[in-house]
């Protein structure tokens, strides 16, 4: 069985995808890109602030599911540019300050909107 997840507090779906689908005790987060939800304008910037945006988005996700970035298993962050990772780390640091999730993360060609980071997310319904 699946339950869509669906907030205003997250930018709307620009395609033809859900914010999130929970399966069992499993919620599979779509990748968020810095997209102020209340305007849908993406956040200009830098690397630092185009990730808190990306990082608040996915823990709106995460509260309409009553999730919080504690339940958080995996990340997977894509970057326009891999030396801006120090940059994208330590805001990324400041969400998940102890015991955080597994992630990857992967310098890509391109990203949606030209937007220097996107990050998606895996997270566990607690028993």
């Amino acid at each position: 069985m699946k339950e869509f997840i669906c907030t205003e507090n997250a930018p709307k779906a620009i395609g033809p995808y859900s914010q999130a689908v929970r399966v069992n005790n499993l919620l599979f987060m779509s990748g968020q890109i810095p997209l102020d939800p209340a305007t849908m304008q993406l956040v200009e910037g830098n690397v630092q602030l185009q990730t808190h945006r990306v990082l608040d988005n996915l823990k709106a996700v995460l509260a309409a599911a009553g999730l919080t970035l504690q339940d958080v298993v995996k990340t997977t962050v894509f970057m326009k540019n891999l030396s801006d990772f120090p940059r994208m780390n330590e805001v990324y640091a400041q969400y998940f300050p102890t015991n955080p999730p597994a992630r990857s993360t992967v310098e890509v060609a391109k990203l949606p909107r030209e937007v220097q980071v996107e990050i998606d997310a895996i997270a566990v319904f607690p028993e």
